[in-house]
């Protein structure tokens, strides 16, 4: 009997739980059992926190959103944060520990679920330390270019629109320009999706730099047609010409990290100033990576965890299963990390913004 253990890195996303219900129910389909790594790594690198996974345990995990081993962005075994006696935070090395427990265990292979930065790691473990590993493309970014989509984008894109198609009301009644923050890191994809489909006037994305004058000059130009609102979409990677990305600082143990955030609220400050109009912003933050996965999202996160058995099974390790319509694929990890999937200036999508009278801001 094979025995494969699933992990869940990385930020969370709607559809995890679905991958795990697919990935074990595939499994025990073909007699083997499965494993849950809680908090990435951590069952891992203390056994006492794996968990056996049977299809009864997971049998109405689909429909929910997070995911029941939990996860981490700060559980890499290769650079793991150890507080010694002292009370210092130390950066130790603790993969050969993964991998001891990883050959005691007796498993067959590894599915890590997780973005770019998760699968960085399982990359790591394949050829460095021998592990039978598969990857799970998992981002709300829909930003790895390998896959054509990745489960979470759809729900979080959803999540967005739903929250423009809101704030529009409240927006007219007022008179006022909403600034909408949305996430992405330094790719562009949920903005311009949930922006056109919101029916912004302005959506600003990182592969873009904006002009704050010419977002000021549509917003006063929509006054000509008798609207006196405007809805602004702004990526948290986006920036201004000859600016820098503006991030906030987060504090963190033993060190203090820079992450994104903070756009939308200067760009409000801006167009308050230029403009005069009445001005507010808004952050969704984590709402996008919570709540149930939608239809599209579920089924190709159940499309993922099966086909990362069927990788398993023929043993096709140091891959990334990747959605190239209409199948799946599988694809070299190494690939799949190599470059961000940016939008591209002649995207339809971009060029559809455009010619319906949406402002990219340049």
């Amino acid at each position: 009997m094979k025995k494969i253990v699933i992990s869940t890195g990385g930020g969370d996303a709607p559809g995890l739980n679905a991958v795990i219900f697919a990935v074990v129910n595939s499994a025990y389909r073909r007699g083997w059992e499965v494993y849950g790594s809680r908090s990435g790594y951590l069952g891992l690198l203390n056994p006492d926190e794996m968990i056996r996974l049977t299809p009864e345990k997971v049998a109405d995990i689909t429909p929910t959103g997070g995911t029941i081993l939990g996860s981490t962005n700060k559980g890499n075994p290769f650079a793991m944060p150890v507080e010694n006696l002292a009370g210092e935070i130390m950066i130790h090395d603790v993969s050969d520990r993964v991998m001891k427990n990883f050959n005691r265990m007796g498993f067959y292979c590894h599915i890590a679920v997780g973005g770019d930065g998760s699968l960085e790691i399982a990359h790591r473990f394949a050829v460095e330390k021998g592990m039978p590993v598969i990857g799970v493309p998992k981002t709300i970014d829909n930003d790895l270019m390998a896959t054509q989509r990745t489960f979470g984008f759809d729900t979080a894109v959803s999540t967005a629109t739903e929250a423009l198609d809101k704030l529009h009301s409240t927006a007219k009644s007022h008179d006022r320009v909403m600034v909408v923050e949305v996430m992405g890191r330094d790719s562009g994809w949920i903005a311009l999706n949930s922006g056109i489909s919101g029916g912004a006037d302005v959506i600003l994305i990182p592969e873009i730099p904006f002009d704050i004058a010419k977002v000021c000059q549509k917003i006063n130009d929509n006054e000509l047609h008798n609207k006196n609102y405007a809805i602004v979409v702004v990526a948290e990677g986006a920036k201004a010409k000859n600016s820098e990305v503006i991030f906030k600082n987060g504090g963190e143990i033993g060190r203090q990290e820079l992450l994104l955030g903070g756009i939308g609220e200067w760009v409000a400050k801006e167009i308050k100033a230029m403009s005069g109009k009445d001005t507010r912003s808004l952050v969704l933050g984590h709402l996008q990576r919570g709540g149930s996965p939608t239809t599209f999202d579920r089924l190709l996160a159940l499309r993922f965890g099966a086909a990362a058995v069927r990788l398993a099974e023929n043993g096709t390790f140091d891959h990334m299963v990747a959605l190239i319509t209409p199948d799946m694929k599988a694809v070299p990890i190494a690939d799949a990390i190599k470059h961000r999937k940016k939008v591209g200036l002649d995207d339809d999508k971009v060029l559809t913004a455009r010619e319906i009278g949406i402002c990219l801001g340049d």
